[in-house]
């Protein structure tokens, strides 16, 4: 007889945590971060209290209770920060990321003026949560071929990374670009990076999409890309057709214990973080059956490579 869905969420949070116990104590947990993005009908209280209680040693904030405007949620107000911060601390919870969705290709003045402004916005909160990492995306929609983005987009990203490297370093937060649309090559992004020349600017590799768009093995991307990797996207999905559809950790065709085990032999030292995508995709199955059961997977997996 098959397991009920409370049950399956019980039998995989008890297994989760006694690994985590066993293997660690609360200040030394593997590395293991999840995206808001996966639980975007959860209060702030509840997005701290799974993280601490389920072998999590992070979070990407990728909004939050449905407010993608991060620095405009009120436990992110300055009279409330200083207990967030507590909040963070108490649980021995870190802040991987905070995540914006400014685009660095824009091309029209005013725009382009309101994007950068916006990736500021972000910095400063991630100075305030002391997080060392803002994303920023390369372009809005990949609307060109996404191995060859032409010259101009590319050089008007490495700009924006530049300028906003300049701005972050002042606060000790770096800018990563994550690999997405029409950025998901190892070449087009070591040309934007070279070009951007920051020590402030890195990378965040989304390694879905530089395989599934980007047809990258991830042993490849890693050695082109691994001086710039900062922070990690996980996920897994299966070919629908001309798309791809999601599936939990481990049951899809994407090589992510490749990927994991590529990452150890950068000796890479930044969170694996889960990027459930429920925001967009309502029908995926709800964060407390995802996130516990990526973290069941992700234990294997870095034992594994650490044997």
């Amino acid at each position: 007889m098959g397991l009920t869905r409370r049950e399956f969420v019980k039998s995989v949070s008890l297994t989760v945590a006694a690994a985590a116990t066993s293997a660690a104590g609360a200040d030394d947990r593997l590395p293991l971060a999840f995206s808001t993005l996966g639980c975007p009908a959860w209060p702030w209280s509840k997005v701290l209290e799974y993280a601490a209680g389920h072998g999590f040693a992070a979070i990407e904030l990728r909004g939050l209770e449905g407010n993608l405007d991060l620095p405009s949620h009120a436990a992110f107000a300055a009279a409330q920060m200083a207990r967030t911060r507590g909040e963070i601390r108490a649980r021995g919870l870190r802040i991987a990321c905070v995540s914006s969705s400014a685009r660095m290709d824009e091309s029209d003045p005013t725009k382009r003026k309101e994007q950068m402004s916006d990736a500021r916005r972000f910095i400063d909160l991630a100075a305030e949560l002391e997080s060392p990492y803002v994303r920023v995306f390369p372009t809005g929609s990949a609307t060109e071929d996404a191995g060859a983005p032409t010259e101009g987009l590319r050089e008007r990203v490495a700009a924006g990374l530049k300028d906003l490297g300049d701005y972050a370093g002042r606060q000790k937060v770096t800018v990563i670009l994550e690999s997405h649309d029409n950025l998901v090559t190892s070449a087009a992004l070591k040309d934007v990076l070279q070009r951007a020349d920051s020590a402030h600017v890195g990378l965040l590799w989304d390694a879905h999409h530089t395989f599934a768009s980007g047809k990258e093995d991830p042993e490849f991307t890693a050695g082109q890309l691994g001086k710039w990797i900062r922070h990690t996207h996980l996920k897994d999905s299966v070919t629908d057709g001309k798309d791809r559809r999601y599936v939990l950790t481990g049951r899809g065709d994407v090589p992510i214990r490749r990927q994991v085990a590529a990452l150890h032999k950068l000796g890479y030292k930044g969170f694996f973080c889960f990027e459930w995508e429920k925001v967009w995709h309502p029908e995926l199955a709800d964060p407390e059956v995802a996130f516990a059961d990526y973290a069941r997977v992700m234990t294997q997996y870095l034992r594994g490579v650490a044997d």
